[in-house]
């Protein structure tokens, strides 16, 4: 079971997304405020799906629920799902803690 948390500061909302591999296939649950983003609550992703950061279907789904363009959450989604497949190592993603996007 992997946890992050998506802190959209933009839009002011906090989301906590949860996700774990079961048959090949990643569930991901979703606990936001965002009425777009409660859309994309209870994915299966299957795992090799999510390699390409643009046709994939985690971006399917952000699309279909109208997400803005400069929504993080299909990217915490993205990086969750690489962890509970093997392709990021949770240690690493422990280690970082987390990521950001600095406006200057």
């Amino acid at each position: 079971m992997t946890d992050v948390t998506v802190n959209s500061t933009i839009c002011d909302f906090v989301h906590e997304i949860h996700g774990e591999l079961k048959d090949g296939k990643i569930i991901v649950d979703i606990e936001s405020p965002c009425e777009k983003i409660q859309q994309m609550s209870h994915m299966e992703i299957p795992m090799m799906e999510i390699l390409d950061i643009k046709e994939n279907y985690v971006m399917e789904k952000a699309k279909e629920a109208k997400c803005s363009s400069n929504c993080l959450v299909p990217c915490g989604i993205l990086n969750l799902c690489r962890v509970e497949a093997g392709f990021l190592a949770k240690s690493l993603a422990e280690k970082a803690g987390s990521m950001s996007i600095e406006f200057k």
